[in-house]
């Protein structure tokens, strides 16, 4: 029997851990955050809040949706991935962070409805660009709607509304 170096195991152990999110959803998430901070190596530490100021969050922390992004030398920003309901499914989607907690990016990672995924485009997408926990959106005020989209449109919207809330909260508690 071949021994394995104890080095190759952390790195398979952490290869099937991952970052604590679903396995599909890994190697995107770890390409959005490469291309987003233009680096290859980074980590990405996962965010956790006190039980008492989860409950009142709109968005919950879970442990494995919100990460700090950090190079050797410093904090890169921050990413959040969830999923969002759509008609009959759920689609999974991540927000890209600056260290200013400014949104540079977001994308739908997956999403798995034959209509609406027109909510991925890079186009409607970049309406959340610049928004931090002090902005709001809405369907009906600052957020252009999609036709054949609108479930999709209304769900993405009102998760980045939430996370905006929840993200603001957390800076004013002096977690973030």
């Amino acid at each position: 029997m071949k021994l394995v170096k104890p080095y190759t195991f952390i790195l398979a152990l952490f290869l099937l851990v991952g970052f604590g999110i679903p396995k599909g959803v890994q190697k995107r998430v770890k390409k959005e955050v490469e291309k987003t901070f233009e680096v290859a190596d980074f980590t990405m530490d996962s965010i956790t809040v006190p039980n008492e100021l989860n409950e009142v969050l709109p968005t919950k922390i879970s442990g494995s949706n919100l990460y700090r992004v950090n190079d050797t030398n410093s904090l890169l920003g921050y990413v959040f991935v969830d999923q969002a309901p759509s008609k009959t499914a759920k689609f999974d989607y991540l927000v890209v962070f600056d260290h200013d907690l400014k949104v540079i990016n977001s994308k739908v990672l997956i999403y798995r409805e034959e209509y609406g995924g027109e909510i991925g485009s890079k186009r409607w997408l970049k309406q959340f660009l610049g928004k931090t926990g002090g902005d709001r959106v809405n369907c009906e005020t600052n957020i252009d709607a999609i036709s054949g989209a609108t479930i999709s449109v209304q769900s993405m919207t009102k998760s980045m509304d939430n996370l905006f809330q929840t993200i603001g909260i957390l800076q004013e508690k002096g977690k973030l």
